[in-house]
């Protein structure tokens, strides 16, 4: 299946398209918006900071193409930052595309950043999230998911209290974790992620 992953200037973009190809798919990483928007499943990937890459995705129209895949209830999935960016209002500045009606915070956790392996808990029956309960996946990251719709949130994990590490929103989803660095689990979220995006 062709994935196509929206290259917004910055990100670990090649370790995630290594993934997906591991995954049996056939990705493509592309600042053309109408293959964002046309794209069996579009995936917004990365690391860094939510207004940087916001203006990234503007500059060549990717957020507009995103946008017009929501409205047609085409799957979207978000990765780390790419899990931030489709909710609104950041702590760390600037917003994403206001497509979860969510915010995102700085972890109020004692050790920022959460850096590290943690064992997910999945809140609801999920094809995203299927066999992925207990296991351990990695995590980089200084804020999170916040004030989600309770039905909104698929999976959480333990770091100073419940953080949101995943998200299903209609067509959109989002892992705050790193699937690429998250070994079988990880490999295991990507083939789920191709059998979500059919089901969407």
């Amino acid at each position: 299946m062709k994935v196509v992953i929206a290259d917004y200037g910055a990100g670990n973009l090649r370790s995630v398209t290594s993934a997906f190809v591991r995954a049996g798919c056939e990705p493509e990483i592309s600042i053309d918006p109408d293959a964002v928007r046309t794209a069996p499943l579009a995936v917004i990937a990365g690391v860094g900071h939510v207004e940087s890459a916001a203006r990234g995705l503007a500059g060549n129209g990717l957020d507009e193409a995103i946008r017009d895949r929501a409205r047609e209830g085409k799957p979207v999935l978000g990765i780390c930052v790419g899990m931030q960016l489709l909710c609104g209002e950041s702590d760390e500045g600037g917003r994403g595309l206001e497509l979860v009606p969510a915010r995102v915070s700085r972890l109020r956790a004692s050790r920022v950043p959460h850096m590290g392996w943690n064992a997910l808990r999945v809140a609801r029956r999920s094809v995203l999230l299927e066999g992925l309960d207990g296991e351990d996946v990695y995590f980089a990251h200084s804020y999170a998911v916040d004030a989600a719709p309770p039905d909104s949130v698929a999976a959480e994990v333990e770091h100073g209290g419940p953080v949101v590490a995943a998200l299903e929103h209609g067509a959109l989803a989002g892992v705050q974790f790193h699937p690429e660095r998250s070994g079988a689990a990880g490999a295991r979220l990507l083939g789920n992620a191709v059998q979500w995006s059919r089901s969407a």
